[in-house]
């Protein structure tokens, strides 16, 4: 786990949000995060079908993966997976209440 003196917020007050449109998969996020948030796998169908031509293109070229968060739950926004997102894919955002 990370220190302590890292975290910014208490668990699911922030929650990081991934531009699909930016994500190349590559892995980062799951490297970086010490609260096991992210995974990297094969885009959605209808992620996939949300993006516009350039996007899907780019996806395509990336192997169809991106970053997905389903333990966003547990993010406590120290933001080490926006600091290491080559592609600055990902933001933190407060969570819907």
């Amino acid at each position: 786990m990370s220190d302590e003196a890292d975290c910014k917020s208490d668990r699911g007050v922030f929650v990081p949000r991934v531009d699909r449109s930016k994500c190349e998969g590559k892995s980062d996020c799951v490297r970086v995060c010490p609260y096991d948030v992210f995974e990297v796998r094969r885009i959605d169908d209808d992620d996939y079908a949300a993006l516009g031509i350039f996007a899907r293109l780019k996806v395509r070229a990336h192997g169809m993966k991106s970053a997905y968060t389903p333990r966003a739950d547990a993010c406590r926004a120290c933001a080490k997976c926006v600091e290491a997102c080559p592609e600055k894919a990902i933001k933190l955002v407060r969570a819907a209440r």
